[in-house]
């Protein structure tokens, strides 16, 4: 059974995979993960970088100053996982059981009835012990990736984007018939007979999406009422899988992880948009709006399960105040980010701030909330390192909260 459960590590993988070969959940719970952002609590909508604006707010492009050439992002990419019941832990020791019950069961031999079958009640008492301890117990990740280019110019900067995030869960689905069937083998109550083992119907259930977009951002800088407004656009073409696996302790094959079976796939066009501005010397607010053209995605049946993914505008806004070798940054959703249909939704409020120590080293740290208190909150940190006359930079964050909650990312980029 629970090698099933340990699907979400491999979706993770599967996350990257798609995006290295076929081109983020970002902690402000948006489409991308930038390690500079998310160091400090998420925030990006007026606080990113010319060279990292494609990512949350592309009207920030704008903000390149005239000596910029090209900025590259190669990669982005960050996880975070929930794991309050330490189900990873479990996964290993639980599947050794299985292994060794079903090794047991196969070999059964004349003389083992003449013993009394003690390796059979050993494993089946080990497996039993095993379910109990994974009773309703539940993980949760988000993994990103994202590659980008942006050239700035006076008039119209633009941006070639490609990046892939996703988000898994799994649950671990234990029948108690499962575990007093174990426990009368374990005390020689239940002698097991061909065919016993399709009576087991415990199982791991896990849901996935890993959406993949590719776009190609514009921005401008308009003059309204004597006032500089920048507004920027992506549009996209949206590739999204879902996979809605289902498998048996006796049934499960990790190479069916990624079959057509368990697969529902779809292609379509979206759009971010986003606005800001400055006012006064320090001060820049703005307004970003994430896949604003509404998605209904459905899974494939399996087992006589079936899920939506549903794809909704994420609209945040965001002010960030600037001041010397300071910048402090605050996000808050305006609306809802939904996920599967069985999911409850989230909105998030993120603040962070950054200290830029020397030329070349900035140090951050920042908070993120769940306003709706259905996703753990967190607390981020990270550095920034840009050697070479600010030409690379290197980007690192980590975040940490309760019920087992971590995350990490990475970037690099190139500025010319």
């Amino acid at each position: 059974m629970v090698k099933t459960l340990f699907r979400r590590k491999k979706v993770a993988y599967l996350i990257g995979l798609n995006a290295v070969f076929l081109s983020s959940s970002a902690l402000a719970a948006g489409t991308w993960y930038d390690a500079r952002n998310d160091a400090m609590g998420g925030t990006g909508v007026a606080s990113s970088t010319w060279g990292s604006a494609v990512l949350a707010n592309p009207a920030l492009m704008t903000k390149a100053k005239p000596e910029d050439n090209v900025s590259i992002i190669f990669p982005s990419a960050g996880v975070q996982v929930t794991d309050k019941d330490k189900l990873i832990n479990k996964v290993d020791d639980i599947s050794d059981s299985v292994d060794r019950y079903k090794d047991v069961v196969d070999n059964l031999t004349f003389a083992d009835y003449l013993r009394g079958y003690p390796e059979l009640k050993a494993a089946a008492g080990d497996m039993a012990n095993q379910l109990e301890g994974l009773k309703g117990d539940k993980a949760h990740g988000t993994a990103g990736v994202a590659f980008a280019v942006t050239v700035p110019n006076e008039t119209l900067p633009f941006a070639f984007i490609t990046k892939a995030y996703g988000t898994a869960s799994v649950q671990a689905n234990v029948v108690d018939s499962d575990i007093t069937y174990l426990r009368g083998v374990a005390n020689g109550t239940v002698i097991p007979v061909p065919g016993d083992q399709d009576k087991l119907s415990s199982s791991g259930h896990g849901l996935a999406a890993l959406v993949t977009d590719y776009g190609i951002a514009l921005a401008h800088e308009f003059d309204i009422a004597g006032h500089p407004v920048s507004v920027g656009v992506t549009p996209k073409l949206q590739k999204t899988w879902l996979y809605n696996y289902t498998a048996s302790i006796y049934n499960f094959d990790k190479s069916n992880i990624n079959n057509s079976e368990f697969r529902s796939s779809d292609t379509g066009f979206n759009i971010d948009a986003g606005v800001a501005t400055d006012f006064g010397e320090h001060w820049t607010v703005g307004v970003t709006g994430q896949n604003l053209i509404s998605r209904d995605l459905e899974t494939k049946t399996v087992e006589g399960y079936r899920d939506t993914y549903q794809i909704r505008p994420l609209v945040t806004s965001g002010v960030a105040w600037n001041y010397g070798a300071f910048t402090l940054a605050g996000d808050v959703d305006l609306t809802e980010t939904k996920r599967f249909k069985s999911e409850e939704s989230s909105q998030y409020a993120g603040v962070g701030a950054e200290y830029r120590v020397l030329d070349w080293l900035a140090l951050r740290a920042g908070y993120r909330a769940d306003m709706k208190s259905n996703d753990t909150n967190v607390f981020t940190a990270g550095l920034g390192v840009s050697p070479f006359n600010n030409t690379v930079h290197l980007d690192l964050a980590g975040s940490v909260g309760d019920d087992n909650t971590w995350g990490g990312m990475l970037q690099l980029g190139f500025n010319f």
